[in-house]
C-alpha cells in the first residue's frame, strides 16, 4: 500500500507539471515568398520579351505602352469624340480573346455583348483598365502578360494558367452616370 502511495504522489507530482512548449519542427524564413516572387518576375520577363517580339515584326501598326502594364494599337480611331469612360459609368462593348499567336479562345460572337459599370463590376485586370482608354466607336487590339489576363489560375475552361492574352475590344456604346457630369 505505501509503494501504492508513493508512486500515485510522484505520478501527480509529475503530471501537474505544466506542458512544455514545443519546438517548430521548420522555421519558415520566407524563401518560398521570395521564390515564388523570383519565378514571377521571371516569367513577366519572358512574356514581355515575347510581346516586344510580336510588334517588332508587326510594322502595319502602331503600339501604344500602357503605364498599366499591356500594350494596345487602334484598329479604328474616333477623332471626333472627346469622352473616355469614368468611374460609375455604363459601357456597352465587344471583345474577343486570343492567344498571342492569333489562334481564337473566345470569339466575340461567343462572348458576345458586354455591359459592364466602370471600377463597380469586375472584369479580368487588363481589360478592366483597358476599356477605360476607348472612346465610343473605337476599336482596339491589347496585348496582355498573364498577370493582367487571367494569371496563375487561367479562367478554369479554356484560358490555361499564366497565359499571355490578345483581344480585340470595341466600345459601342457609353451611358454617362450623373456623378460623371460634375
Amino acid at each position: 500500500m505505501r509503494i501504492f502511495l508513493t508512486i500515485l504522489v510522484v505520478a501527480i507530482f509529475v503530471g501537474c507539471q505544466g506542458p512544455e512548449p514545443r519546438r517548430p519542427v521548420e522555421v519558415k524564413s520566407g524563401s518560398f515568398f521570395k521564390e515564388s516572387i523570383e519565378r514571377t518576375k521571371k516569367l513577366l520577363a519572358e512574356e514581355e520579351k515575347t510581346i516586344q517580339a510580336i510588334i517588332a515584326k508587326d510594322t502595319a501598326n502602331e503600339y501604344v505602352s500602357s503605364p498599366n502594364g499591356f500594350w494596345y494599337y487602334y484598329e479604328s480611331k474616333n477623332d471626333t469624340a472627346t469622352y473616355l469612360p469614368r468611374t460609375g459609368d455604363q459601357i456597352l462593348f465587344s471583345y474577343n480573346l486570343m492567344t498571342l499567336d492569333n489562334d481564337t479562345i473566345y470569339s466575340a460572337s461567343d462572348i458576345g455583348p458586354t455591359s459592364h459599370v466602370i471600377d463597380k463590376q469586375q472584369l479580368f485586370p487588363g481589360l478592366q483598365n483597358a476599356v477605360k482608354l476607348l472612346k465610343i466607336n473605337e476599336k482596339v487590339t491589347f496585348l496582355f502578360p498573364s498577370p493582367m489576363a487571367f494569371g496563375y489560375q487561367g479562367d478554369n475552361k479554356a484560358i490555361g494558367p499564366k497565359t499571355p492574352l490578345k483581344s480585340s475590344v470595341e466600345l459601342h456604346t457609353i451611358i454617362i452616370a450623373n456623378d460623371s457630369l460634375n
